[in-house]
């Protein structure tokens, strides 16, 4: 067997964990959260390049705009329904590897597609779908990562893998602005697209934003095959993880999963162009990259007080929190009752950074809360039983929980589908974005009702 290949895993021993499970589980960790920062910056690139598409030469409407910011979210979320269960067939180092270089796809065929202002929007709308592979990627690498770990630190690698991998929605918000405004690949990157900024012309190479990832993926894709192992227990066919079908707890993690991740990555996505919609006068991509780098930097952070406090209280009261956040959005709008006629812009930006800040949280408490009910459901029902039934019990709830992990990730993703298209629909309609945020609050209402009838409440059915 390859020396890539762990034959022997047993993290819940202290003394393997200490003699050498902590080392190689936190190589591959590090490697993990290298690609996954690549992946989602891949993932994102259109929620800043779409509100530059206009200074290149490309014309399109805000809902057009908006659809280029919505698809990558669909096709990442779509992706994600499969590449959850794919780390137990293939293994965790060989996928990570084949699933970061496909992230050359996008990259490459944005980088030649932005050169020219006249490329078809239906050409830009496959290379939005295309960017969705970067989404898929997160589903497969969670599910990874939490083999790893005993159940003790489960909930602060998940929260770091998610937690810095979330990062690269900030860095590519962050540097996209920046290696766009210089001709740095020379001949090879394209010519310049110009525009006027008032009476000065300037200059915009807008392929950079695809081009300037390409060398960082192959580093990353030699980095996973070269230096990532494989799990030889944690091998699993499909049909050994579609139990979690059958399991009640799945599709309720899925649905507080949308509440906080789908949050996250909606807001992302939709922040900028719901910016410049609001606030025309602002400069969205110079604010753009902060409520991701909060949300990101408080995911590990979620999942570390989750471990000491219990993942199900730290939701509840995040979930809560966030309806106050959205209310303060509201207020802040145009016309709304805190921002008189014009809107409140410094209220807007800190009311979207404090919820970005508690989606982070929740993505990382409800990702606590994952291993540690399908572990003790499965204890539960091994309880009384010989020894071996007990090890399997554990092996069973490491598959089931990371199953479970990926298979919520997916679902959660639709978020970044459904908050800028509700946006974008909801601004054609109406005329302002009240109506999709009303519905955020609602739908964050059934999200703190769930969490406490089933996790949080007094003699809740699975506490966690």
């Amino acid at each position: 067997m390859s020396s890539s290949v762990l034959t022997r895993w047993e993290p819940e021993s202290t003394a393997f964990w200490r003699a050498q499970g902590e080392r190689i589980a936190y190589r591959n960790l590090c490697i993990s959260i290298a690609a996954l920062m690549l992946a989602f910056a891949i993932w994102m690139l259109w929620s800043v390049v779409a509100v530059n598409l206009d200074r290149a030469g490309f014309r399109f409407t805000k809902n057009q705009l908006f659809w280029l910011t919505a698809l990558p979210a669909l096709s990442g979320a779509t992706l994600r329904i499969f590449y959850a269960f794919l780390v137990p067939i293939f293994g965790g180092r060989r996928f990570t590897a084949i699933s970061t270089a496909t992230l050359l796809v996008p990259a490459l065929g944005m980088g030649f597609a932005l050169r020219d202002p006249t490329t078809s929007y239906p050409t830009l709308l496959v290379l939005a779908l295309l960017c969705g592979f970067g989404g898929a990627n997160f589903s497969s690498s969670m599910s990874n990562i939490s083999f790893f770990f005993p159940k003790a630190k489960k909930g602060l690698a998940t929260g770091l893998n998610a937690g810095i991998g979330n990062l690269g929605v900030s860095v590519v918000q962050f540097l996209t602005p920046l290696v766009v405004s210089v001709g740095l690949f020379g001949a090879l990157g394209g010519d310049a697209q110009t525009y006027q900024a008032g009476e000065v012309g300037k200059s915009l190479w807008l392929q950079n934003a695809g081009f300037i990832w390409v060398p960082f993926i192959v580093v990353a894709t030699l980095a996973a095959w070269f230096g990532m192992n494989d799990i030889a227990d944690a091998r699993a066919s499909f049909a050994d993880q579609a139990v979690i079908f059958k399991r009640k707890h799945n599709w309720l993690m899925c649905w507080l999963y949308v509440g906080t991740f789908g949050s996250f990555i909606g807001f992302s996505a939709g922040f900028a162009l719901l910016t410049k919609s609001q606030f025309p006068g602002v400069n969205p991509t110079a604010y753009a990259f902060l409520g991701p780098l909060v949300g990101a930097l408080m995911r590990p952070v979620g999942g570390w007080v989750s471990d000491k406090l219990g993942g199900a209280r730290v939701t509840l009261w995040c979930f809560a929190a966030m309806i106050a956040a959205v209310l303060g959005v509201l207020a802040a709008l145009p016309h709304g009752w805190a921002g008189g006629a014009g809107g409140s812009f410094p209220l807007f930006l800190a009311a979207f950074v404090v919820l970005f800040a508690l989606t982070g949280v929740g993505n990382g408490s409800t990702f606590r809360m994952i291993p540690v009910i399908f572990m003790t459901e499965r204890q539960r029902a091994a309880r009384g039983k010989d020894e071996a039934a007990q090890r399997q019990a554990l092996l069973d709830a490491g598959k089931e929980s990371a199953a479970v992990l990926g298979f919520s990730g997916a679902i959660g993703a639709y978020g970044g589908f459904f908050i800028p298209k509700s946006f974008g629909t909801s601004l054609e309609l109406t005329g302002s974005a009240d109506a999709a945020l009303y519905c955020f609050v609602a739908f964050y209402l059934s999200c703190m009702l769930v969490t406490w009838w089933h996790y949080a409440r007094k003699n809740a059915p699975m506490p966690c």
